[in-house]
């Protein structure tokens, strides 16, 4: 059996526990905990969710095996029944055109921004997830016959719905990333772009149709910094990439940065800016989690832990030595 029909399979089997008289906190935690495991899992259930909300037929033949109360690992041949006849309805309907997936929106791009210090995620309609990081502008336009999504500025993180058919593009700058399906991030700052790959493949090129310059492949854990012409490349930890993504949970994580680019990356989250005022202070490398939006707590962390001075009124944070 192929991966992708097990993914379906095990769709199918969740989408019918989840409507009997039974289901529990329990199973739905379970659930969750699949559906967080990739975006192959969250595209399946919500196809097949989908086809079972939408097919009558589907709907009637539920109504009919409905078991009475009773523990569903007891029912194990009624659950394998209308899990297959969901599966192989779904398949049929797709392929005569009357059911499958939600319509595909767009010929316009949609618009998604936040605020200084937020965060804000999005499900599009092919089932890929988009994470838009603090103060960022990202459009996204998702069609039959192409996904793409262009960051105008700041920072996102994508969590890609596997269709071959129908490569998934960003454009950042003068920089296009071209994928498959995967989890990644880009990040923008003016004509400056990095790319995080935490697992999968994308292929990182040049956006504009008269420059074709270096293409650059990277799998798990590979990063690359693409500026003007250049594009570097860097190989690092899946937990190092992780780490630099920790903004999805509202946290900062540093491993030996001096505290001048620490400054700078608290500085995209907070109106109230830290300013450090001498290179002696903002040559000192620091390491831990930080909490992106408490950004005097960590003024006075540099000044316990290192002796700095701290200088405060309520626009600015001044650190010196």
């Amino acid at each position: 059996m192929s991966a992708y029909r097990r993914i379906e399979e095990t769709a199918a089997n969740w989408l019918v526990r989840r409507d009997q008289p039974d289901w529990s906190p329990a199973d739905q935690a379970g659930l969750d905990a699949w559906l967080e495991e990739s975006a192959a899992h969250k595209a399946a259930f919500w196809r097949l969710e989908h086809g079972w909300e939408a097919a009558a037929r589907l709907a009637a033949l539920r109504h009919e095996l409905a078991p009475q109360p009773q523990s569903w690992r007891r029912r194990a041949p009624a659950f394998g029944l209308i899990a297959a006849s969901l599966i192989a309805a779904a398949f049929t309907a797709i392929a005569i055109g009357r059911l499958g997936p939600p319509p595909i929106v767009a010929a316009q791009p949609i618009q998604l921004t936040t605020q200084l210090g937020q965060h804000s995620q999005t499900r599009l309609a092919d089932g890929s997830v988009i994470t838009i990081n603090t103060a960022s502008s990202v459009r996204a336009a998702v069609e039959k016959r192409s996904r793409q999504v262009w960051i105008d500025q700041g920072e996102a993180f994508f969590e890609v719905a596997h269709d071959p058919k129908h490569p998934f593009v960003v454009i950042a700058g003068n920089r296009k990333v071209t994928v498959l399906g995967t989890r990644f991030s880009v990040r923008r700052d003016g004509d400056r772009v990095t790319v995080s790959v935490v697992e999968g493949r994308v292929r990182v090129e040049s956006a504009l149709p008269d420059k074709k310059g270096a293409t650059a492949i990277l799998t798990g854990g590979d990063v690359a910094i693409a500026q003007g012409a250049s594009t570097l490349l860097a190989d690092r930890s899946p937990k190092q990439v992780d780490d630099a993504l920790s903004w999805r949970r509202g946290m900062l994580t540093f491993d030996r940065v001096t505290i001048a680019e620490a400054a700078a990356e608290f500085n995209r989250y907070n109106r109230r800016k830290i300013h450090v005022a001498d290179p002696a202070a903002g040559a000192i490398r620091i390491g831990g989690t930080f909490e992106a939006t408490n950004v005097e707590a960590f003024a006075r962390l540099l000044q316990s832990a290192f002796g700095l001075q701290i200088v405060e009124d309520e626009q600015v944070i001044i650190v010196k030595s």
